[in-house]
């Protein structure tokens, strides 16, 4: 991508500049939990997961990100195993790095894409019977999840700010080799596959607002 960008038409130098958003998530998890890959239900995360980025515009077509965040990321899981109805609510509090590119428009329409390197540093974890909830448990940086979460991204900004990105978390969710005491019993009660992706809403994730809305 250096490549094209360096190709391209010689244009005025660009300065990096700052963006701020926040996103509205829509989470899933692909399941297989010994070979059954049912239970899982949509998660909605409207709050809390404000995002800064550094941008560098190498032109008015293509350019380079990075920056920082703090993301509400989870699954709910109804156990297809259980006659009692369990339903479990897992998340964490992540804070994230991005690296990417964009093309297009960098001042309306373009596409994004990269890669997200997490480190969860909270985890809650909600236990629901026949809908009624028996357990919660909320923990600083706990071995119950990998402590590095890995994932890639791409995405599309819209006119006037919109932007629409998918994301998949190429890192299991949970620790499958994390052992619980059960009535005395070491069990692994996370010893299956959950990968988490997500569809998220935001507003302005890479608009440069000195150059959109100049203060004269």
């Amino acid at each position: 991508f250096l490549m094209i960008a360096l190709g391209a038409t010689a244009q005025e130098k660009k300065e990096p500049y700052v963006s701020f958003s926040t996103e509205m998530i829509f989470s899933f998890a692909t399941i297989d939990n010994l070979g059954n890959s049912e239970g899982n239900v949509m998660r909605w995360a409207p709050a809390f997961n404000p995002q800064t980025m550094l941008n560098y515009d190498l032109n008015n077509s293509f350019g380079l990100f990075t920056g920082m965040a703090v993301r509400n990321v989870g699954y709910i899981y109804e156990n297809p195993f259980d006659p009692n109805n369990s339903k479990f609510k897992y998340r964490t509090y992540n804070l994230g790095i991005p690296v990417g590119f964009k093309v297009g428009q960098m001042d309306n329409f373009m596409f994004f894409g990269g890669y997200e390197i997490e480190f969860p540093f909270v985890y809650k974890e909600k236990l629901f019977v026949n809908d009624s909830k028996e357990d919660k448990d909320v923990i600083w940086f706990s071995d119950r999840v990998e402590p590095v979460q890995h994932s890639v991204m791409a995405g599309i900004q819209f006119p006037y700010g919109a932007t629409l990105k998918f994301k998949y978390y190429l890192t299991n969710f949970h620790n499958r080799d994390y052992v619980a005491m059960v009535d005395g019993i070491q069990t692994k009660p996370y010893d299956f596959a959950s990968n988490i992706f997500y569809f998220s809403l935001s507003w302005y994730l890479f608009t440069n607002w000195e150059e959109s809305y100049p203060i004269e």
